[in-house]
């Protein structure tokens, strides 16, 4: 039997029909393959862990089945009771609500995780449509306790008169009650009807918008055969793009508009015409200058009114006001501040950057004024000339053994725990196992484990990608302990040589592994607390970016380096130089940021069109005028199709938040381990607390954003010798 399940994702940005190709209002699931009672006992063994040789696509499929339908009954079950419950009779809602929910998505978190880290790490194994209909039957059955409005009732009247010391309980309800608020529990029925068929039509529109995006970026194609074009062009890169992957000098060379080649083609190529021509192209891809066919800004106007039309509804003034009920910073007036503030920083040394910039390009022959189109070139040069900094030499240094080994030590240093490999199947020989020890614990059995799967097992030409994938929380019902996965996309050897990492690889190695160590070493007791569950979004990736922060030191670069040809340390200059690919540059890549923030609020809290928006805060932040053929709002996916629709902000807030958490490991100045501090705090509360009051429990007082200024150059320092 074909199934048709409503899509009621739970958070209210992704509650609008999800713009995959399978889904446009509702999800079609594959037929339902038997349900296997047998699941558990046949492939979990005694500690949580699969058995991978018993692994197939049926019967993982069956096994999602049989566990979604269990936590659905168990809510069915919970409304029963409540419905039954006399006038007077309250049932608890801890023991007869949460805790039996907790039971009840365990096993079905855990192969919902497995299944989304085999299908990262090898989609011949969990191919899409297979992943696809695990991921959606999981993904509605947990979203089942937020949208029952006999259990949210129940919740809400006992919350009104209770009064609850536990901090911890406490916030799970205000979670409960706000995924209902935001899911329409609290309106009439008039209402919901009307917040439904907006949602429909949401889902819709960026469903097009979406797939519009996807056609122009993978459509479009720029041959090149001068092999001048690309002689300088990092071997990962020049794989990329060669139309023949296994002859990558051999040529020709496809230019795509993913927009990873245009940076790299943008920072590479010698040739300003060429560079023009892909970036002319970029900015004005889905516009109406383009082909008229897959123009986006008519789905970018409804997505904007019909967000503005679903806050409404939800009682809340405009999509941007709704966002914030999830965002630490809480209010679009705090988020402006903040934009303000760090543009008073980074607006004036913008002009001395672009200005050094723009004299060393002249001291070398370039006639002209700096176009955007310049910049990535010119700075690369800049920093390969004045301080012997070229990003295809640094990566030499640098290997996914010597990395991985390195941080590990360097965590378990830090954090005061012991990360040992475990024999234990795995789906891939290449995968391993690691078990996590709290040190500072009572109990000696590990407090979680952790696979680890570094190299694509499909030939991948792009971008290294990876993932921290949680295949399960910590649960306190059934004694499991977190399980996580780290999936990494990284390619074979390239020229006879190991994979080398960039440094761009490196911030995105330490920044899953922080989200891995939040997952990990939780010590909340309810699932929806745990881990990374229930963390304001706007702070969701400050621990990640807290152990990004770690390469800032020159002494752990050394630590993490081995010279892929006579595993030599990189030599100590260009090791405390290296921190100049981050700085460099830094006020006027800081305003490029907080013009896209401000934009995203402002398109999330105005009516007017647009290119009217666009044209009137362009000139607050940039010193280079507005293109009159750019339309970047009409590709901007991840906020018009994805989830960061008025939340564009968060990373930048995220990294405020850890810049000035970072600052603790170099002062050392409050008493105390900073890094058993951070552990007993960020890495083991996740959202059981607010992420505000955990900040204020780890430095004593609120967040400022002079750490962050600081790391970046931009804190009463002239910019003038780092361009």
């Amino acid at each position: 039997m074909i199934r048709l399940l409503r899509n009621t994702k739970s958070t209210y940005f992704s509650r609008c029909i999800s713009t995959t190709a399978q889904n446009h209002g509702y999800i079609v699931l594959v037929p339902e393959i038997g349900e296997d009672d047998n699941f558990s006992q046949t492939l979990i063994d005694e500690k949580g862990l699969l058995r991978f040789n018993g692994l197939t696509i049926e019967n993982c499929l069956a096994a999602v089945s049989k566990q979604a339908k269990d936590v659905e009954m168990t809510v069915k079950s919970i409304e029963t009771k409540i419905t039954l419950a006399e006038n007077d009779e309250k049932i608890d809602l801890k023991e007869e609500i949460f805790k039996k929910l907790d039971e009840k998505i365990g096993p079905l978190e855990t192969t919902w995780g497995i299944a989304k880290a085999i299908y990262l790490g090898n989609s011949t194994l969990m191919p899409t449509k297979s992943y696809m209909s695990v991921h959606e039957r999981a993904r509605s059955a947990r979203a089942a306790k937020f949208s029952n409005d006999v259990i949210f009732k129940e919740i809400k009247s006992q919350y009104e008169i209770l009064k609850i010391d536990d901090s911890e309980y406490k916030r799970l309800i205000q979670k409960f009650l706000l995924e209902g608020k935001l899911n329409g529990l609290d309106l009439q029925e008039s209402d919901r009807i009307q917040l439904e068929d907006i949602s429909l039509k949401l889902g819709q529109e960026r469903a097009s918008y979406k797939n519009k995006v996807n056609s122009v970026v993978s459509g479009f194609s720029h041959l090149i055969k001068d092999y001048s074009l690309v002689r300088d062009f990092p071997p990962n890169v020049l794989e990329a793009i060669a139309v023949d992957h296994n002859k990558p000098t051999n040529g020709p060379w496809k230019i795509s508009l993913q927009p990873y080649i245009v940076k790299q083609f943008l920072k590479y190529c010698p040739d300003r015409i060429q560079r023009w021509n892909i970036w002319q192209a970029d900015i004005r891809k889905c516009s109406q200058l383009a082909e008229k066919n897959f123009e986006t800004s008519t789905h970018l106007e409804k997505i904007r009114g019909l967000r503005k039309r679903q806050a409404e509804v939800l009682g809340y003034k405009t999509f941007a006001d709704m966002s914030m009920q999830t965002k630490m910073i809480k209010t679009v007036d705090n988020a402006k501040d903040l934009f303000a503030k760090l543009l008073n920083y980074a607006g004036p040394l913008q002009q001395a950057e672009v200005q050094t910039l723009q004299d060393f390009a002249n001291n070398s022959g370039f006639e002209r004024k700096l176009e955007p189109y310049d910049i990535f070139y010119w700075q690369r040069k800049f920093l390969k000339s004045n301080f012997n900094l070229d990003e295809n030499n640094v990566s030499e240094y640098f290997t996914p053994p010597s990395v991985f080994a390195g941080m590990f030590e360097i965590a378990e240093i830090a954090f005061n725990i012991k990360i040992l490999e475990k024999e234990v199947e795995v789906w891939h020989p290449g995968v391993k196992f690691y078990e996590v020890f709290d040190l500072n614990r009572t109990v000696s059995d590990p407090v979680g484990g952790f696979y680890l799967d570094c190299y694509s097992k499909e030939r991948n030409h792009n971008r290294n990608f990876g993932w921290m994938v949680g295949i399960r929380n910590r649960n306190v019902q059934l004694g499991q302990n977190p399980l996580a996965a780290l999936i990494f996309n990284f390619s074979s050897p390239v020229y006879n040589k190991p994979h080398l990492l960039t440094m761009e690889d490196l911030e995105m190695i330490f920044r899953n592994f922080g989200s891995l160590l939040q997952h990990i070493l939780t010590r909340a007791n309810y699932v929806d607390l745990a881990g990374l569950s229930n963390i304001e979004w706007d702070a969701s990736q400050i621990c990640g970016h807290v152990l990004c922060n770690f390469l800032n030191d020159d002494k752990i670069l050394k630590k993490l380096s081995s010279h892929y040809a006579n595993e030599e340390q990189i030599p100590d200059d260009i090791a405390k130089n290296i921190k100049l690919f981050k700085t460099s540059m830094s006020a006027y890549e800081l305003c490029k940021e907080l013009y896209l923030c401000d934009l995203d609020l402002e398109l999330h809290s105005k009516t007017e069109f647009w290119l009217d928006i666009v044209k009137k805060l362009w000139p607050v932040y940039h010193i280079m005028p507005l293109e009159k053929i750019d339309a970047h709002p009409c590709s901007m996916s991840n906020i018009f199709s994805g989830d960061w629709g008025a939340a564009y902000f968060s990373n930048l807030h995220s990294r405020l938040i850890a810049a000035d958490i970072y600052d603790a490991f170099e002062e050392k100045s409050k008493g105390g381990d900073a890094g058993v501090r951070f552990k007993e705090t960020f890495l083991s509360l996740g959202g059981s607390i607010k992420t505000e009051e955990i900040f204020r429990r780890f430095r004593g007082r609120d967040p400022t954003s002079e750490a962050l200024l600081r790391s970046l150059n931009l804190l009463g320092a002239s910019q003038t010798s780092y361009c």
